[in-house]
């Protein structure tokens, strides 16, 4: 993948957000740019159904996108597939419907009806006659990883002391403890999301770029050309530099 590529952190259902996100990526680097999106379409936004319409439609047209999952679309997958809500890795032990998981937001943008006290077996199976198969069958096309000479696109992060080419899916996309502190470089840059911060940030062995659109901040797209990094904003490119 030649440079410069564009990347794209966590969506979570902000479909306007995304749209502006690419708007600046295609005024930037026209209508043929490169952009890898790091996972999580889905959840805490109310427009689920749309973004994941959105990327699909994209790729049916040829773009030159490369699509990531995230651990949330793993767990929309799940809930739909097979009425499942938790998962071994969410140590609070809250379910997809909880609120901070941001599952009925998604259920809501498909039309699911979501009366208090219905029970979780008739939204479950509602979801799975409203959820589209495309949509499912999307999520479940799209791979963990993508993999340049210079960089490592990843949802969540990698595990210390474990080869590149040998890291556990599962990790893939919810890693955070032991990958987040961890002070050395990689053999390659590590571009992800996963963890939210007011803004994207440049660490210098990793780059998250889950700049909290969950949560209603700004969808700050990114353009990688050699070590150099940009955010884009309103403006145009702001260089994001790593610490020091």
């Amino acid at each position: 993948m030649d440079d410069p590529v564009y990347a794209v952190g966590d969506i979570h259902g902000q479909l306007e957000q995304l749209e502006e996100a690419l708007r600046r990526i295609e005024a930037d680097g026209g209508p043929e740019a490169r952009v890898v999106f790091l996972g999580d379409y889905v959840d805490r936004g109310p427009q689920s159904a749309g973004t994941l319409a959105r990327l699909r439609a994209g790729l049916a047209e040829g773009r030159p996108w490369h699509c990531l999952v995230g651990n949330h679309d793993l767990m929309f997958l799940r809930f739909v597939r097979e009425g499942q809500q938790h998962d071994r890795r969410i140590l609070s032990g809250n379910g997809w419907l909880t609120p901070p998981l941001g599952g009925r937001a998604t259920l809501a943008s498909y039309g699911v009806d979501l009366a208090p006290g219905r029970p979780v077996e008739m939204i479950a199976g509602e979801a799975a006659r409203r959820v589209p198969e495309a949509d499912l069958a999307f999520v479940e096309s799209l791979p963990r990883r993508l993999d340049t000479p210079a960089r490592l696109f990843v949802h969540a992060g990698v595990r210390p002391g474990v080869p590149l080419d040998r890291q556990d899916p599962d990790d893939l996309v919810w890693i955070r403890d032991g990958f987040l502190e961890h002070p050395a470089p990689w053999p390659k840059l590590v571009v992800h999301g996963h963890t939210a911060l007011p803004e994207p940030a440049h660490f210098g062995p990793r780059v998250d770029l889950d700049g909290g659109a969950g949560y209603g901040r700004e969808l700050l797209p990114a353009v990688f050309e050699g070590e150099r990094v940009w955010l884009l904003n309103a403006r145009g490119r702001r260089r994001l530099l790593p610490p020091g």
